[in-house]
């Protein structure tokens, strides 16, 4: 039986049998093992988002040159397993990987993670550095400083000397040692997209500015957490506004004194700053804290009242 089985095929079939395996062997070696060049500076960042598609990342690495061919890889992705293995995150790539070894680095190299990040009403640019560190690993003090510095502020469009009120308090997802411009951004323009036309045209029916109820309605912030009180203490400071009373907001002298909140003295209602509201008239020059849209909310639609002062039930007039 055995010999009868080797009659059928001559010494030349198993030649060309032999060749036709070592020619696949050869070409899966040149396909999937041999070295990729794209034309970018090396390495090349790329950002795999939270439920995003093997056949997207495939799509966007053939787009951008970093592969040559998308069929190759997605196949090269089968025979490995990975399509549902690759991880949401950023990736350094270094030019000259092969197909599997890209997959590798997808699979299990070196990446920044996505994370979630909320920005909680009431946080200052300060906390929020130190969040940002613990979190996600971005410098706190390069944070600071850039979302403090006026002309970053001005390059986005936003003509005010810091960023303070203006990084809208809601969930992210940041990329771990992300730069602080780029998260910057992403908070920020978060902000223009909530404070949409309805809401400017609001504020100008008013007849206040964003940077007026941004401010307002950080303060609002800091006298309460409870949503439901907000609109009531708006009204309070909206009729301190209208009859140019002081505000006597005590959330606004806690904002720059040294050394964070504290039970205030009548020494500390005697300091000197623009955001003493106890000793000077109208709106501190800026916001004190990341208000969130409740407040921001509470300060476009005041609760209509004829309170002048309030205390822990809101009822005194």
């Amino acid at each position: 039986m055995k010999s009868s089985f080797f009659k059928l095929f001559t010494r030349w079939d198993f030649i060309a049998v032999a060749g036709v395996f070592i020619l696949v062997l050869v070409l899966s070696y040149l396909t999937f093992f041999t070295p990729n060049y794209y034309a970018a500076k090396s390495p090349v960042t790329f950002d795999i988002t939270k439920g995003e598609s093997f056949s997207s990342v495939v799509d966007r690495l053939y787009e951008q040159g970093i592969i040559p061919s998308k069929n190759n890889f997605k196949i090269a992705g089968f025979i490995y397993g990975a399509e549902r293995k690759i991880r949401a995150a950023r990736f350094h790539i270094p030019n000259g990987l092969s197909y599997l070894d890209l997959l590798d680095l997808f699979i299990s190299g070196k990446c920044d993670y996505q994370r979630t990040l909320t920005i909680r009403p009431g946080q200052t640019i300060k906390w929020l550095a130190h969040r940002l560190q613990k979190y996600v690993f971005i410098d706190s003090t390069g944070f600071f400083n850039l979302a403090t510095n006026k002309s970053f502020a001005d390059s986005l469009g936003l003509k005010q000397d810091s960023f303070e009120g203006y990084l809208l308090a809601t969930d992210y997802e940041i990329f771990e040692r992300s730069s602080p411009a780029e998260v910057i951004r992403i908070f920020y323009d978060a902000f223009k997209e909530f404070y949409n036309d309805s809401l400017r045209v609001r504020t100008e029916e008013i007849g206040f500015t964003i940077h007026e109820i941004i401010t307002l309605a950080s303060i609002i912030k800091g006298e309460t957490d409870k949503e439901d009180e907000m609109p009531t203490i708006s009204g309070v400071y909206h009729n301190r506004l209208r009859i140019d009373m002081k505000l006597q907001a005590d959330p606004t002298i806690q904002y720059v004194i040294p050394g964070g909140w504290k039970r205030l003295t009548y020494k500390d209602l005697e300091l000197d700053s623009p955001y003493n509201t106890y000793k000077y008239f109208g709106l501190p020059p800026g916001p004190i804290n990341s208000p969130g849209k409740a407040a921001i909310f509470a300060a476009l639609y005041p609760e209509k009242n004829d309170y002048l002062y309030f205390v822990a039930d809101q009822q005194s007039r």
